[in-house]
C-alpha cells in the first residue's frame, strides 16, 4: 500500500462539476477521498505524503479513444508498453486500441489478449475496440456480443469506411442490441480511392491525387440516415471539414444518438503544412484546408464536436521516408495531445474548462467509464501540469517507438509534470 498523498494549492479544473479554480485533493487507495474548493486542506494525518503544487493545474487524467499499436503483429510500430509509456508522459490515463492489428480485433480471444497485457504492464488503462466486421473488410459482421461481454468498449473498422449500406445497418443495429457505439469513419470510398491529399490549389500545384471534401459529407448523410433508421448510437470518427459539420449539426438537431470526435492534427495543422512533401503530416483523413481547420475549431468551442483524439497512428522511419504517395498515413500524437490541445486556451479560442472536457469527462461519459472527473470515491487519475512551461518538441526524443510526429520543432506551452493512475505516479518529469 501507498501513502495517501493530498495535492494542495493547485488550479483546479474539474469538466465535469463546471470548476476551474483553486483546490485540493486527497488521494487513498487508488480512489480520491476528498476534494476542497480551497488551496488546503487543514490539518491532517501525519501519514498523509503532502505536495504543495504551487498553483500548478490538476486535472482528471486524459481519456484518447483512439489509438494504434503495433500489438499484436507489428510490434516494431509500437507495443502496448510503448504506447502507455508515451500516453503516462502526455498525461493520458486511458487509452482505447484500434482493432486493425494482425490478428484483427474481431473476436473475443484477442481482445482478452489486449486487456491481459495491460494487466500485465501496469501503467495506463487500455481497453480494445473491437472490429464491426471480419478482419475489417466491411463484408461480414464480428461476433460484437462476444466481444463486448469480454471487454471492448466499441466497434469499429479503423481507417476503413464500411461501404455497404445494409452491412452497416446490421452492425448498427446489433451493436444497439447491447448498448455498444458504433464508431464509423466518414469518407465516400470511390471519391477518396488513392488520394493523398485534399483537393484544391495546393493539391494541384504539388501534383498529388486529392480527395473532395464533400466526400465526408457524402458518406456522414448516408451514415446518418441509417442512424436515423436504427436508432443506434454512432461515433462520427474524425470529422475535419466545414461541410460535414454541416450535416452533423442537422443530424444533432433532429435529436439523432451521434457523438462526433476530431483530431489534434486537423486543429493544429492545415494541407499548407504538407510543405515541401513532408510525410511526417501525411494524415488519413488528410490535413484539410485553413477555412475547415477554423470551422472544426469553432465546432469544437460551440460543443458540436465533443471528443477530441490523438488519433496516434505509429510508423517507422522506413515507412515514413519514402515519396509523399507511398509513404504510410498517420502520427504519434499520445504525448502531444494535451500540449497542442492547450494552445487553444493559450491563443483564446476556447476555454481551458472545456478544452479538458473534450478530452476527459465527455470521452467517459460517451464510453461509460468511471474516471474523467475529479469527485470524492472516483478513480484517482489524476495530471498535475504546469499550464505555462515553454516546450518544444523534439520527435527523436518522444517515448513512442515510432517517431513520426508533425510537431516536431513545434513550440507548445504546457507541460506534464506527473500523471497518477489509481494513485499510482505513473510518470514524472
Amino acid at each position: 500500500m501507498t501513502r495517501p498523498l493530498a495535492f494542495t494549492n493547485a488550479r483546479l479544473v474539474d469538466p465535469a462539476s463546471g470548476y476551474d479554480g483553486p483546490g485540493a485533493v486527497i488521494v487513498t487507495e487508488g480512489v480520491i477521498a476528498d476534494v476542497t474548493r480551497a488551496p488546503g486542506l487543514g490539518s491532517l494525518s501525519p501519514d498523509v505524503e503532502v505536495i504543495d503544487l504551487g498553483g500548478a493545474l490538476l486535472i482528471p487524467g486524459l481519456i484518447d479513444i483512439r489509438v494504434k499499436t503495433g500489438e499484436p503483429g507489428s510490434e516494431p510500430k509500437e507495443t502496448l508498453k510503448s504506447a502507455a509509456l508515451a500516453a503516462a508522459a502526455g498525461g493520458v490515463t486511458t487509452i482505447v486500441v484500434q482493432p486493425d492489428t494482425h490478428p484483427v480485433m474481431d473476436e473475443p480471444a484477442v481482445v482478452d489478449f489486449i486487456l491481459r497485457r495491460a494487466r500485465d504492464i501496469e501503467l495506463v488503462k487500455v481497453f480494445p475496440a473491437g472490429a464491426a466486421t471480419k478482419g475489417c473488410e466491411g463484408q461480414r459482421m464480428a461476433e460484437i456480443g462476444l466481444m463486448h461481454e469480454a471487454g471492448c468498449l466499441y466497434v469499429t473498422d479503423a481507417d476503413r469506411p464500411i461501404v455497404d449500406s445494409k452491412v452497416l445497418r446490421r452492425v448498427l443495429s446489433y451493436a444497439k442490441a447491447f448498448g455498444v457505439p458504433v464508431s464509423h469513419r466518414p469518407a465516400d470510398p470511390w471519391l477518396s480511392a488513392g488520394a493523398v491529399a485534399s483537393e484544391g490549389e495546393f493539391a494541384a500545384r504539388m501534383g498529388l491525387p486529392s480527395v473532395p471534401a464533400i466526400a465526408e459529407r457524402i458518406m456522414l448523410e448516408r451514415d446518418l440516415a441509417l442512424v436515423e433508421l436504427t436508432g443506434a448510437p454512432l461515433i462520427v470518427d474524425q470529422v475535419t471539414t466545414a461541410a460535414a459539420l454541416e450535416s452533423l449539426k442537422r443530424g444533432i438537431a433532429r435529436g439523432l444518438p451521434v457523438t462526433a470526435t476530431t483530431s489534434i492534427n486537423h486543429l493544429s495543422f492545415n494541407e499548407i503544412d504538407i510543405g515541401d512533401y513532408r510525410t511526417f503530416c501525411k494524415l488519413d483523413p488528410p490535413l484539410r484546408s485553413e477555412d475547415d481547420r477554423q470551422a472544426v475549431i469553432d465546432a469544437v468551442a460551440s460543443g458540436l464536436i465533443q471528443v477530441v483524439v490523438s488519433a496516434h497512428a505509429p510508423a517507422p522511419a522506413e515507412d515514413k521516408r519514402l515519396p509523399y504517395d507511398e509513404a504510410a498515413p498517420g502520427a504519434v500524437g499520445l504525448q502531444t495531445l494535451l500540449a497542442a490541445l492547450l494552445g487553444f486556451h493559450h491563443e483564446g479560442r476556447i476555454p481551458l474548462i472545456d478544452l479538458i472536457r473534450t478530452v476527459t469527462i465527455a470521452p467517459a461519459d460517451l464510453l461509460g467509464l468511471a474516471a474523467g472527473r475529479i469527485a470524492k470515491g472516483a478513480p484517482a487519475d489524476l495530471v498535475v501540469c504546469d499550464l505555462d512551461a515553454p516546450i518544444v518538441i523534439d520527435a527523436d526524443k518522444l517515448v513512442s517507438k515510432s517517431k513520426n510526429s508533425p510537431f516536431d520543432g513545434r513550440r507548445l506551452q504546457g507541460k506534464v509534470l506527473r500523471t497518477l493512475v489509481d494513485g499510482r505516479t505513473v510518470y514524472s518529469a
